[in-house]
């Protein structure tokens, strides 16, 4: 009989013994997980605020978008050229060193007019795009003439020294031209660089806007603004699309 006793003390003992040790380790787990949760007082965020993310858990642009490829302003807002106006000719110096106008194009039956420059990385994909364009449209009567907007004897990338080159290493068959003095992108209303102005045999505004749908991509374009552009005045037609948002770089004036 007492063997049984102690027998049955120790076991109650035991149970005991488990029992607390239990007790004690849910206590400990979840004091950890409260303090995982609300964090020491004073690291806790106001109420009604949430706790700051981290900068790789942000996608896309920067918040307000200021870092957006995309033009901003309206025709109106950015005041030049509007569909349908007749742009004026200018004269500017050609990377082959002689002064080139848009007179200076026999037996034209419109024109490409785009701005770029050398070191935008959106005018850098679109330039064989360029050159392609130029190429299936030139013989048909529709050149390609580049102006630089940014070009500055202060900048050595975007130097006209800077441009002869860049002209010889992608071997552009279009004339690529200095706006040195920047008078005729404000006139034309260029914001972006590439930003493009198709224009008709009079020189009048059919369409303004970006080259295509997809400015990372040239195997990924869905929609080829410029060439619907031009095939549809190549059929005596207006283009169905006359106006998109450039892409690309802002246009930077030039530093004094």
């Amino acid at each position: 009989m007492k063997k049984f006793n102690v027998l049955a003390i120790a076991l109650i003992l035991t149970l005991g013994a488990l029992t607390s040790c239990k007790n004690k380790s849910e206590a400990k787990e979840k004091e950890v997980v409260n303090h995982e949760h609300k964090g020491p007082k004073g690291d806790r965020p106001p109420k009604g605020e949430h706790p700051p993310k981290h900068h790789g858990d942000r996608k896309g642009p920067p918040p307000g978008g200021k870092h957006s490829p995309e033009q901003t302003k309206t025709l109106e807002e950015i005041g030049g050229y509007k569909i349908g106006e007749t742009a004026t000719d200018f004269k500017l110096k050609n990377v082959d060193g002689n002064q080139f106008s848009l007179s200076s194009i026999e037996n034209a039956k419109g024109y490409i007019v785009v701005f770029t420059c050398n070191e935008c990385p959106f005018a850098k994909m679109y330039e064989d795009r360029l050159v392609a364009l130029h190429n299936k449209y030139a013989s048909q009567g529709f050149s390609v003439i580049a102006i630089n907007p940014n070009v500055s004897a202060n900048n050595d990338k975007e130097s006209f020294e800077a441009m002869q080159k860049r002209a010889k290493e992608k071997a552009f068959p279009f004339v690529y031209l200095a706006d040195e003095n920047q008078e005729v992108f404000p006139k034309y209303g260029a914001v972006r660089t590439p930003h493009v102005f198709l224009l008709d045999a009079e020189r009048k505004v059919q369409y303004i806007g970006t080259i295509d749908d997809n400015a990372r991509s040239a195997n990924d374009v869905k929609t080829k603004y410029v060439e619907n552009a031009i095939d549809a005045l190549l059929k005596g037609e207006k283009p169905e699309t006359n106006y998109t948002k450039a892409i690309g770089c802002p246009v930077k004036p030039v530093k004094a």
